[in-house]
């Protein structure tokens, strides 16, 4: 433990280069502008406490600390620094701009600098991942600027795969610092292992950095390649120390043990200065337009946003523009950048997007002109929030709420990294969480972030796994628990599935592919579709696979560094769509039907007449038409028929069904019901993020008048990834909470009979019909009576939830319907979410330079 503390209470000393109150008064400034603010939060600016460094820690560590301009740590850093030297495992959660890089790198590079002292000039060595390869590239940037005093003592490396294959080999025998990627390590560096043992047997600690990105799916295959890698390196007869920085978070050190399988302490008292942070909330005015049934129609986030970027870029206040699209990144930029060009033409080229699937020189290109001050305006996807440092903006604009609390105020702390006052404003979109939230600002600045909710015991998650294990090392009945209890169950499957053989006291992988490539950890389900400009053959970029068929269809438009493109065909089979470039005056979204069975009921809770249930279902999608919007308004210009093939998701649901009796107390008639039901699964979908860590695009649903499995009328929620991603179960056991903010969002909209703020849903196959905003509401009243009181209790990942009282046993042992070769990632049909109705049914001491 940190015995080291001294508390002096220093000021922050740092004057505000820009007043975010008058930055925003500006903005307000124009006709009917300051209506749009429904909420300003003023957060006060917080002094610093500073400590020691450790006295483990090498001086020329704290030398070269200091030459960096830093005298002495802040109180946490010290802390971190304390327990990574003693061997403990520790997440830092701070905020964004604390510090939390050079908590790990102190003792790090400590580590680093003894070890380079050993005759092979490399008896320690060190890991990092990061969830993109920009955040790699930026730590790689700072470890050298940082280790430069140290000389070659200290040698890092980025191995991803951008990485040189005549780099990759110097990597492997000489560098001691190696920043990667958990797909790298998945796919390059454990099934390599023998190459990597010298680097392996020395290493001393693994660097997690942005840990509260793995969440969901992403984050189950991210714990199991962390086991694996556990067990190789104990292998070689090394047991790293785990380091982990995340943003703020509930039970940071549950969720950080849950992914690496350790016990974790916590360090979560944020101990650095923060300058005054203005945050407003933005709702974008009504339009004269209509929409699906007459609905109202308010302007779009994506044309406010790019608004303001270019007001900003005029008033000289840099700026980035987060924005949950790649898509939308591109419209973004290309507006601000049209309507800079009418003021000053040479502003026009300050402003660019950033967003994933560019090349790796579009990417480095884009990062160095933020750094250097020569763009003033960016719009970006979340591939720029993760902790690159980009010092010296004074505006974050977020172009719709991203999800989930802890990424909203990850994002808003972009702003504001030197000290500085700063701003940050959420635009709100049209749909019925944003609304909610604008009007509701307690949701967002009183209640604490979320949990991170992941589920490494999937077993579509953990049998790809144990597969890559065994390829990579026989796997024993020793590695079973550190692999997870479904583990035993799940071994005798893949053998009958001829995927892994027992051979007297081991499973050994029989196969003659790579066992690695089973499963595409970010769950892409399949190989990425190239997207190819058809005149050229130039590749512009890619798509996930399990994204195609609502992105890249024929028809749909497609932007890529500011130039719009229309998709002429989409091959499937070969993975590769074709464009050409265009100018339509429309935006595409794709529209899809869906089909849902119950296959296993795991828990069942009496909701008065009512059930409320968790278990495994099937569900069965397809994309059946795509709708053109104009540009700016949203207004809807037209719809086209597609011919794509249908694909099948087994995954697990919440669902709650009613009886005859409720639905004649809520006054609900045959002719209504429909329309109730789906009005109440659209809300519901949209106000789940409140309550667990996903995407509204993370989840779909289906509601249907009398459903084949349960012979009542029901509600189905489900995980939009196989086996799971734990959302639905957190849902299960928040279901009352979440249920009643739903009933709230639908009943305070000011729309007579529904509109994108309440019950329609942008992603709905059936065109938004039926609803029935009124019978929704009723409908949620009568079911809310019976539900019963919440109690505390363990929920997904081990984190506290609230769980109905009447609740019975946990569900029990999972199984996966879809056989052993499913699980294991063969290849099959997957399908994302959707939301509709169903109408009726060797190392020498000598470092050579790195090439």
């Amino acid at each position: 433990m940190a015995k080291n503390h001294r508390s002096d209470r220093s000021p922050t000393g740092t004057a505000s280069r820009v007043d975010p109150g008058a930055v925003l008064g500006r903005l307000a400034s124009g006709p009917s502008r300051a209506s749009r603010i429904t909420h300003t939060e003023h957060v006060p600016p917080r002094e610093g406490r500073h400590a020691v460094w450790p006295d483990r820690i090498r001086a020329e560590i704290i030398a070269a600390v200091r030459a960096a301009g830093i005298e002495h740590p802040w109180a946490h850093q010290a802390r971190a620094a304390e327990h990574a030297l003693d061997g403990d495992c520790v997440v830092v959660a701070t905020g964004t701009a604390s510090g939390k890089s050079l908590a790990y790198l102190v003792p790090v590079l400590s580590t680093l600098l003894e070890g380079s002292e050993a005759p092979n000039g490399r008896g320690a060595t060190a890991l990092y991942l990061a969830p993109t390869k920009a955040l790699a590239a930026d730590q790689c940037r700072s470890v050298k600027e940082l280790s430069h005093p140290l000389g070659n003592s200290v040698r890092p490396a980025v191995y991803d795969g951008d990485t040189p294959f005549e780099e990759r080999e110097w990597i492997r025998q000489y560098a001691n610092y190696v920043l990667t990627n958990p797909d790298m390590l998945h796919r390059g560096i454990l099934p390599s292992h023998p190459r990597w043992s010298s680097f392996l047997k020395s290493l001393k600690y693994v660097v997690i950095d942005e840990c509260h990105t793995y969440r969901g799916v992403f984050g189950s295959h991210v714990a199991q390649v962390l086991r694996r890698l556990r067990r190789l390196c104990a292998r070689y007869g090394a047991s790293p120390v785990f380091l982990l920085a995340s943003a703020t978070a509930a039970e940071p050190a549950v969720a950080a043990g849950r992914l690496t399988g350790l016990p974790v302490v916590e360090v979560a008292d944020d101990a650095s200065p923060r300058g005054e942070l203005v945050f407003a909330l933005w709702e974008p005015p009504l339009t004269e337009m209509q929409g699906e049934k007459g609905a109202p129609v308010r302007r779009t986030a994506t044309a406010e946003t790019a608004d303001l970027l270019t007001d900003l870029a005029v008033q000289g206040v840099r700026s980035v523009a987060f924005v949950r699209s790649r898509r939308g990144a591109e419209l973004i930029s290309v507006i601000a950048q049209e309507r800079l060009a009418e003021v000053d033409r040479s502003l026009a080229r300050r402003v660019a997007a950033y967003r994933g699937g560019y090349l790796p020189e579009e990417r480095r290109a884009l990062e160095q002109a933020l750094h250097s001050g020569e763009l003033l305006g960016l719009a970006a996807t979340t591939a720029l929030e993760l902790g690159i440092d980009v010092s010296g903006l004074d505006a974050v604009l977020i172009a719709g709420y991203p999800g989930t609390r802890a990424s909203l105020w990850q994002q808003a702390g972009r702003a504001g990294r030197s000290g500085q006052g700063a701003l940050a404003v959420l635009v709100a979109r049209d749909d019925p969480l944003d609304t909610f939230l604008v009007h509701h600002p307690e949701a967002l600045f009183d209640r604490p972030v979320e949990s991170t909710v992941l589920d490494p015991d999937n077993p579509y998650v953990l049998a790809p796994h144990l597969c890559a294990a065994a390829a990579e090392i026989p796997l024993t009945d020793e590695d079973l628990a550190l692999f997870g209890p479904e583990t035993e169950g799940l071994l005798p499957q893949l053998e009958a599935a001829k995927l892994l053989r027992r051979r007297t006291k081991a499973w050994h992988w029989t196969r003659r592919e790579r066992a690695a490539d089973l499963t595409d950890i970010r769950g892409g389900g399949g190989r990425p579709i190239q997207v190819v400009e058809a005149g050229t053959g130039r590749l512009l970029g890619t798509v996930d696979a399990g994204a195609a068929h609502t992105t890249v269809h024929e028809g749909a438009v497609h932007l890529h560094q500011g130039r719009t493109y229309l998709v002429r065909t989409l091959d499937l089979e070969d993975s590769v769509a074709l464009v050409e470039e265009a100018a339509p005056p429309y935006s595409t979204v794709a529209r899809d039907t869906t089909s849902i069975s119950v296959l296993e009921t795991d828990v069942e809770v009496p909701w008065g007449d009512g059930r409320l249930c968790y278990g495994s279902v099937e569900v069965t999608n397809q994309v059946v038409s795509f709708l053109r919007r104009r540009l700016i308004t949203g207004e809807v210009l037209g719809e086209t028929k597609l011919d794509l093939p249908p694909r099948t998701l087994r995954t697990r649901a919440v669902w709650w069904t009613v009886t005859e009796d409720q639905l004649d107390e809520a006054r609900i008639n045959p002719e209504i019901l429909g329309g109730a039901l789906h009005a109440a699964e659209h809300a519901s979908i949209g106000l789940l993020p409140l309550f667990a860590t996903c995407d509204r695009w993370d989840i779909g649903g289906v509601s249907i008048p009398l459903h084949p499995d349960t012979l009542l009328p029901t509600v189905f929620v489900y995980d939009g990834h196989p086996g799971g991603a734990g959302f639905a179960e957190r849902a299960f056991h928040t279901a009352r909470s979440w249920l009643t903010a739903t009933r709230q969002a639908i009943a305070s909209c000011e729309c007579d009979a529904g509109c994108p703020s309440c019950i329609q849903s942008p992603k709905c196959g059936n065109g938004n019909d039926p609803l029935h905003k009124r019978g929704a509401v009723r409908l949620l009243t009568v079911l809310l009576r019976g539900a019963p009181e919440e109690k505390e209790e363990a929920g997904p990942g081990g984190v506290p939830v609230r769980e109905p009282e009447s609740a019975g046993p946990s569900p029990q042992g999972r199984t996966a319907e879809a056989g052993a070769e499913a699980r294991a990632g063969a290849p099959s049909a997957t399908t994302g979410p959707s939301e509709g109705t169903v109408p009726s049914a060797g190392t020498g001491s000598q470092v050579p330079p790195a090439p």
